[in-house]
């Protein structure tokens, strides 16, 4: 009998063991396959004989070739408006796989801008975001409304606050080539480049380099193009401020526009959804259309129509 009971014994641990080295290795193939190279895939919100189920944010952003997308300077901002969209108000929608997706991808996305030393502010505020919603949702568990265990979600949540670290850690170098820099252009040319800024925050830190540059930068055309470029007519006429020489003060208008309205966005490439088949795929993908001119059937989705698209 005891040598039963230790064969036995023996087995148990056997067997649990076994389903041990099984469920590593899945999560550990997993863990490969979050990163997905589909370059289009079929958007269905209902089942047909065809296709069965619906197509949900988490399985879109799944699919599609984010990974590769970041490091294309066309979509980067594209990306990075969606995962901060994401993070704002769709993380309780991803699945768990999504969800680590989502961390993987943003991960790096902060390992391109400490490379590159490019885009810091907006991955700051991207990371702030998203550290803000979890600091809420965290405080919700045990309400199914975040996937996995917390410690789980505190471990990212830790790694958050380690990136956000490295990113204030940064230090600008400066290019080794002496040649011409932007001070050394003419004053027109340097103001032409200044009103390709899409951001007045951008124009208030190139103000800050030198003083020839501040006194550009407070140009009132300058910041009167930036208004009409971001904002309507109708938006600018409720929120007129006047200057103390009795003129309209752009600058201000501007601050205080950006916190009542949307500011315009433009990205350089984006995803489009073909109306004649329902598929999305990255703008200039070639999909197999049964359409006559396909070319006049695809719309391009911004990062908010994209999470539109999927809510039934």
């Amino acid at each position: 009998d005891d040598h039963n009971k230790e064969n036995l014994f023996n087995s148990l641990n056997y067997d649990v063991a076994a389903k041990k080295r099984k469920k590593d290795l899945l999560n550990n193939k997993a863990k490969t396959q979050y990163f997905h190279q589909e370059k289009w895939i079929y958007v269905h919100k209902g089942s047909t004989k065809e296709r069965h189920g619906y197509c949900t944010l988490g399985e879109a952003f799944n699919r599609l070739d984010f990974s590769s997308a970041i490091l294309d300077s066309r979509r980067f901002n594209y990306v990075v408006r969606l995962l901060e969209l994401i993070a704002k108000s769709q993380l309780t929608s991803l699945s768990g796989i999504a969800q680590k997706n989502y961390m993987n991808i943003l991960e790096k996305v902060v390992q391109k801008v400490l490379e590159d030393q490019q885009n810091i502010r907006l991955i700051r505020e991207l990371l702030q975001t998203l550290y803000t919603s979890l600091c809420t949702l965290v405080q919700r568990v045990g309400k199914s409304v975040l996937v996995g265990n917390i410690n789980m979600w505190v471990h990212r949540m830790e790694s958050i606050l380690h990136w956000q670290q490295q990113l204030n850690n940064i230090q600008i170098t400066r290019p080794a080539f002496k040649g011409t820099t932007f001070t050394d252009l003419p004053l027109c040319l340097q103001l032409n480049i200044m009103q390709r800024l899409s951001d007045g925050r951008d124009l208030v830190s190139l103000g800050q380099v030198a003083p020839d540059l501040q006194v550009l930068s407070e140009d009132r055309l300058l910041w009167k193009k930036l208004c009409q470029y971001h904002f309507t007519d109708r938006q600018i006429r409720k929120r007129l401020i006047l200057s103390d020489k009795g003129q309209l003060d752009w600058k201000k208008m501007y601050f205080k526009l950006i916190r009542c309205y949307p500011r315009k966005e433009q990205y350089g490439d984006t995803l489009q959804l073909c109306r004649h088949c329902h598929i999305l795929s990255w703008k200039g993908t070639d999909h197999p259309c049964t359409a006559n001119n396909p070319e006049t059937c695809s719309t391009s989705l911004s990062p908010q129509d994209f999470i539109n698209l999927f809510r039934f």
